[in-house]
């Protein structure tokens, strides 16, 4: 964070716990999901999605705005509503084509929504975001809790 911020990089005891993040990932209802037009303006729509194996699964038709801007350009940013429990994440997303790992998703979906998506439907694919970087704070505490997780994918 840029020293401006006030942010004590020394006394990270109020730091946000991944184990958090992940809670908070696996039990949300929906995520928005930002991505960029081929022209360079942006995207954003909420998806309903799971957490699995560390990765933001969700489903979209290739042909929604959405899909097609994420054929044209992978790169996706992918927050949560609250705006005072903040998890922010930026990544790739890539289609998901494994049959076993499509499987999962569908059971692990019907689950969480009560609703079953059919993943051998070419109108609704099945993508996940590979993490590069997530970002976590707790408004009330902003300059104690703001919490920034690198994962090395580019």
């Amino acid at each position: 964070m840029p020293a401006g911020y006030g942010i004590d990089l020394v006394h990270t005891a109020r730091m946000i716990s991944w184990s958090f993040v992940r809670d908070r990932l696996t039990s949300e209802r929906n995520y928005w999901v930002a991505t960029m037009r081929p022209d360079g303006r942006p995207h954003a729509m909420p998806v309903w999605g799971i957490w699995l194996d560390e990765m933001l699964y969700f489903s979209t038709n290739p042909a929604s705005r959405k899909g097609r801007n994420l054929a044209a350009n992978p790169n996706a940013v992918v927050h949560l509503e609250s705006g005072d429990d903040v998890v922010i994440l930026e990544g790739i997303v890539e289609e998901v084509m494994e049959p076993p790992l499509l499987v999962r998703f569908a059971d692990v979906y019907e689950a969480k929504y009560q609703f079953r998506p059919n993943v051998s439907d070419v109108a609704s694919r099945v993508y996940r975001l590979r993490l590069k970087v997530a970002f976590a704070w707790k408004e009330k505490d902003f300059l104690g809790t703001a919490t920034r997780w690198s994962f090395g994918y580019d």
